[in-house]
């Protein structure tokens, strides 16, 4: 018979904060659902439209459809794009960080500096910075005889906004990279030594195997903001030149606000998150799958 005593008073704590996220979540997660069934006349006149936004919007043949089929693409895209940089990059910026000595803290806060800014004010600082009358990127590209213009040219403004997302995020891939480097034990380390290895070999036998889990956790979280985007891309570009950097985000934002199109705002957001929780449910089944092979 189990005779520890079980102290539960933490719950008192956890309770109300779980009571506050699921009524301030729930409820609007229920209008949008509402929204989704049912199509609107004004003046809070409603009449059932069943799964018509739905079939509508996964059909490609729609004008709906191709519009979500094209933020969809365009929006993964991006976000393995911008993986693809910010992951090795974070890795090198954080073997480059110093492991001990006065340096470290002050290398520490400088990489930290790009996550302290506003998305708002990020955007601005690149919608400035690219512009080709004032700005410095791109009256320096104009002068030099390269063909840029965000606001016309698709392939400069999806190369300023991945410029901008790698300014921004590589800081956070580099400090859950150093935390993990810091955390292997020096015994692997002396090890090496001992053997020989050179610089590769530690590199990718010992630190690179041990940063597993904390890169998983980096790619969750950094595919998550960039399949999210919203505010600066929308400051740099407003999703322009034409349709070409109007991400799900976007697309849905003009679809809701702009053209109150509220039935197929409401579906096209259901499965916007139906896809974000899916690919996390899919990080989260290989870190537990990995996990439960590495204790057998």
């Amino acid at each position: 018979m189990d005779s520890r005593v079980w102290d539960n008073r933490a719950w008192l704590f956890v309770v109300p904060v779980m009571a506050f996220v699921l009524f301030s979540s729930l409820i609007p997660m229920m209008t949008v659902v509402n929204y989704s069934f049912q199509d609107s006349m004004g003046q809070n006149s409603f009449f059932w439209n069943g799964p018509g936004w739905f079939q509508n919007l996964l059909d490609p043949t729609t004008a709906v459809g191709a519009r979500f089929q094209g933020a969809l693409l365009r929006n993964f895209a991006f976000s393995f794009t911008v993986l693809a940089i910010e992951i090795p990059l974070g890795i090198a910026v954080a073997l480059c960080i110093p492991k001990s000595g006065w340096r470290v803290g002050a290398v520490l806060v400088a990489i930290a500096l790009p996550l302290l800014i506003p998305y708002n004010v990020v955007g601005t600082i690149w919608q400035l910075f690219s512009r080709t009358d004032i700005g410095l990127l791109g009256v320096a590209l104009g002068r030099s005889g390269v063909p840029f213009n965000v606001t016309q040219n698709a392939g400069s403004a999806w190369a300023v906004i991945v410029l901008m997302d790698v300014w921004h995020w590589t800081s956070m891939v580099a400090l859950l990279c150093y935390a993990g480097l810091k955390a292997i034990p020096d015994a692997y380390y002396q090890a090496a030594r001992i053997d020989g290895a050179n610089r590769w070999s530690v590199f990718r036998n010992i630190e690179l195997p041990k940063l597993r889990k904390v890169l998983v956790i980096a790619m969750l979280l950094r595919f998550m903001g960039s399949f999210m985007i919203y505010t600066e891309p929308f400051t740099v570009t407003g999703g322009g030149p034409g349709e070409d950097t109007s991400f799900l985000s976007i697309d849905l934002v003009k679809m809701a606000l702009g053209q109150v199109d509220l039935g197929n705002a409401a579906a096209y957001s259901l499965v916007y998150n139906l896809i974000t929780l899916t690919v996390c449910w899919m990080f989260f089944t290989y870190t537990t799958h990995a996990d439960s092979k590495d204790v057998a």
